[in-house]
């Protein structure tokens, strides 16, 4: 493996692919006594596969909270104002102009985690390809098709980041990655890959497990929905409307249906197990929203109220004030949404201004009344395509509070420099450097 050209690794496999993985009963398998990539490539069992699949599912849990957490912070959904580290009001909250470090792990740790998890489902696509388990051409179309999706997921998640840095998409082979490519080529690709595994999927059969954070999509037909759900956010940041509505046509949008509907990851507290790393223990994990976020809710909207708890007191660090904790999970071992119905809502919204405007301000008035918010108002009637996009800034930064869409989503309207800073001198960061390790 070439270290000075991706920086994710086989490290740590045998210890994901055994993970006791929460609320889910995963087939026994036989503990493969420190398996190594060259033992699965070639002539791997079904026994291997299942454990492969079991390790993809742990590995997509690698380092996301820091995800979750630089974007968000980045964004000014909310600031982590626990003082441990100065990085997270000085240089991820770009004080006095300050750059994010290519070589610190406020860079590394998203892009080394979600390659990672890259890494395991290419090995999964491997073992399974070369097995020995006389799989069927459905059979196998499982396996590569739930392993496509997640490579595609967490590709997005690392392009993301990266932006007009770009990303590898072709990381096969470990001594010889693909170039990177732009940002646009990689929602391309991103988007080509999701129409392969779906592919896949319409004609697979599933011979593994997958934890209770994929229930209701832990069939070939339910991931696929999940699939075409990711798609349809693709779509979306390509500006591709009529394409995201076509995704959204064949996911598992509900637009009466439950908000909270959607694919998670699990957690747990026992064994091998991990707690979700996003849970902030009341008045001592001081992770605050913004102040202008605060300013700008609405009164009654219980997103506001369901995210947030007012602390005894206020938390200061660094110049930086927030009285308001972000609270958007109930225990340590509640699951992490990776995509729900409400963002699809949202998706769908966002999507038909401009050709169906009725249906975007009944979706949008609809997402308002789950939050117990009367109709918008707006100047005209009907309200003008600005004024929608106006208000569905709103929705999204309220509904989609603390999941990673904020920084994003300013950043795809072209809006970065209306993000309210709340120190002179600060600036609000375009991408993320890339990684030192992986300069060309």
């Amino acid at each position: 493996m070439n270290f000075n050209k991706i920086k994710y690794s086989f490290l740590g496999l045998a210890t994901f692919m055994l993970l006791t993985i929460t609320s889910c009963k995963i087939d026994d398998i036989p503990n493969p006594n420190g398996p190594t990539y060259d033992g699965f490539e070639e002539g791997a069992t079904l026994a291997d596969l299942r454990l492969l699949s079991n390790g993809v599912q742990a590995a997509m849990r690698s380092d996301i909270e820091y995800y979750f957490w630089t974007t968000s912070i980045v964004g000014r959904d909310y600031y982590d104002l626990n003082g441990v580290d100065p990085r997270y009001t000085g240089e991820l909250c770009g004080e006095q102009g300050a750059q994010l470090d290519d070589a610190g792990f406020l860079t590394t740790r998203t892009f080394s985690g979600r390659y990672q998890s890259v890494r395991n489902a290419n090995l999964l696509i491997t073992a399974a390809t070369n097995s020995n388990a006389s799989l069927s051409t459905k059979q196998l179309n499982g396996f590569l098709g739930f392993a496509n999706t997640v490579k595609a997921h967490d590709l997005l998640i690392v392009l993301n980041q990266q932006y007009q840095n770009g990303i590898r998409v072709d990381v096969a082979d470990l001594d010889n990655p693909g170039p990177f490519v732009s940002y646009t080529e990689g929602l391309a690709a991103i988007a080509s890959l999701l129409e392969e595994a779906a592919n896949q999927l319409a004609d697979g059969e599933f011979l593994f497990s997958l934890t209770s954070g994929f229930a209701g999509f832990d069939t070939p037909a339910g991931m696929l929905t999940f699939n075409q759900a990711i798609a349809a956010r693709v779509a979306l940041y390509q500006g591709d409307n009529a394409g995201a509505l076509a995704k959204l046509g064949n996911s598992f949008l509900d637009l009466t249906g439950n908000y909270d509907n959607g694919v998670s990851l699990v957690w747990g507290t026992s064994g091998n197990d991990r707690p979700n790393p996003l849970f902030n223990v009341y008045d001592q994990d001081y992770f605050m929203a913004t102040p202008d976020l605060v300013a700008n809710a609405e009164a009654g909207d219980a997103r506001f109220e369901q995210k947030l708890d007012t602390i005894p007191g206020s938390q200061t660090v660094g110049g930086l004030t927030g009285k308001y904790q972000v609270q958007m999970f109930g225990s340590n071992v509640d699951p992490l949404p990776l995509i729900r119905n409400e963002e699809l809502v949202l998706i769908y919204a966002e999507a038909n201004i401009g050709t169906n405007n009725t249906a975007a301000q009944t979706a949008l008035d609809d997402i308002r009344a789950a939050a117990g918010l009367a109709p918008a108002v707006y100047a005209t009637t009907p309200p003008t395509d600005a004024e929608l996009v106006t208000q569905l800034i709103h929705e999204r930064r309220y509904s989609l509070f603390g999941e990673g869409h904020r920084w994003i989503d300013m950043r795809r309207w072209g809006m970065l420099s209306a993000i309210v800073v709340d120190r002179p001198g600060d600036v609000i960061h375009e991408q993320f450097p890339r990684p030192a390790s992986e300069a060309e």
